[in-house]
């Protein structure tokens, strides 16, 4: 049976829009950084949470002016229903969306507020809420960090153990978050927190929002991973105040509402265009002048032949992470929810990466050992080695591999339970 995965004229027609809206609205700094203009690998998109607080009025400016064009449209929430300021995209609209932002090389925006909180308030906050809140994520004035993840708690998330303490028309809330992704770019945070030891550990978790991310006895640690990059954070409750009013649902109800999801981003088409944009990068560099002289695709290395077939090997998993993305969409598409499938996609494409990081060092040899992008003697601008350091906890984050081959087992394959 041949896969179709052409578009409709709708569809056509939709992708025409979000390619005008990306080649008028996208900010000419992105533009730059995704081509490698601007020093950084080509295909990196810019930081827009960052962005938006930098120093430098450019990307102040740039963050801004991305913001504003997709927020004309109500793309800057795209997956949320249009009385809530959200777009109202369908699944197949938003995977169109996300397709084309990603093959622009373009930053997405909102971070985890736009992601997780908003669809999170839509369903389970009241009026009241949902007025207090959905305005300022729409706008951008505030960005949100995530707090779930604790030391002993990743995986198993459930046995998390920051503990909020009733106290009047407050909660007070002691312990320890880790991996908070961007907090040092935040405004505020929420979190999961428990506040029934007794009760079963999916049970006694409450949803909090704590609305400043400088609220007195919050500390934000950073943690600098082995790329030397500051992009996660450790965070310590002490004596934190937070209203009742804050709380998003029923107390102890927090792990069914924090398991609230309405982002058809399961298909991880972003992750897959990646991949595509990486290896037909690497393909052009090794046919300019200086790619030739520092790679072993040219038939100067003595492994030329075994690199080869391994760069082979990756181009052709670029392709499948696709059709896996595409398959994920098209389940959505006919209402369907992905399970098992989403596992399948999610740790083959997080896997693949990997592994063309790796095949991507080969290509140089020892040029791979370059770290410095500016250096004239790195190969590819260095993108592959620092790609090969940071693609490691790819198979970590949003569920390990572990934890995927557990879910494919038992739910798609109908194995027992270890």
């Amino acid at each position: 049976m041949r896969m179709d995965w052409a578009d409709n004229e709708e569809q056509a027609a939709f992708r025409a829009e979000v390619k005008g809206v990306l080649q008028n609205g996208l900010p000419d700094l992105y533009k730059r950084l995704a081509s490698g203009e601007s020093g950084g690998e080509e295909g990196a998109a810019g930081d827009w949470v960052a962005d938006r607080k930098a120093e430098d009025p450019e990307r102040r400016k740039a963050a801004k002016d991305w913001g504003d064009a997709l927020a004309e449209r109500g793309w800057f929430a795209p997956q949320w229903p249009k009385e809530y300021g959200g777009g109202g995209l369908s699944p197949m609209e938003q995977f169109i969306f996300r397709q084309e932002v990603a093959l622009a090389g373009a930053p997405t925006v909102g971070g985890s507020g736009v992601s997780l909180l908003g669809p999170t308030l839509i369903v389970h906050a009241t009026e009241e809420q949902k007025k207090k809140y959905l305005p300022n994520i729409l706008s951008g004035t505030t960005v949100y960090a995530q707090g779930y993840s604790e030391p002993g708690s990743g995986s198993d998330l459930a046995s998390l153990q920051t503990r909020a303490v009733r106290d009047g028309d407050e909660y007070v809330i002691n312990g320890q978050k880790i991996w908070t992704s961007g907090a040092h770019h935040a405004d505020a945070m929420f979190a999961l927190t428990r506040t029934d030891p007794d009760a079963p550990k999916h049970r006694g978790i409450t949803f909090l929002v704590i609305d400043d991310i400088k609220t007195p006895g919050l500390t934000i640690r950073p943690l600098i991973n082995m790329a030397w990059k500051h992009g996660f954070n450790e965070t310590f409750f002490e004596d934190v105040h937070v209203p009742v009013a804050n709380v998003i649902g029923e107390e102890n109800r927090g792990w069914y509402v924090g398991a609230t999801l309405l982002d058809f981003e399961r298909s991880n088409i972003s992750g897959a265009v990646a991949q595509k944009r990486t290896i037909n990068g690497l393909l052009a560099y090794t046919k300019t002048e200086d790619g030739k002289a520092k790679s072993k695709l040219s038939g100067r290395g003595g492994e030329s032949t075994a690199v080869r077939a391994d760069v082979s090997d990756r181009y052709i998993e670029t392709a499948v992470g696709e059709n896996f993305s595409f398959r994920i969409i098209s389940m959505q598409n006919r209402g369907l929810i992905p399970n098992y499938e989403a596992s399948t996609a999610k740790m083959f494409i997080s896997e693949a990466g990997q592994r063309l990081q790796r095949t991507g060092t080969k290509v140089f040899g020892l040029y791979s050992n370059i770290w410095e992008p500016n250096d004239p003697r790195a190969a590819a601008k260095a993108s592959f080695t620092q790609g090969y350091v940071t693609s490691v906890p790819a198979t970590i984050a949003a569920g390990s591999s572990e934890i995927q081959r557990n879910i494919i087992a038992t739910r798609g394959l109908g194995l027992p339970r270890g």
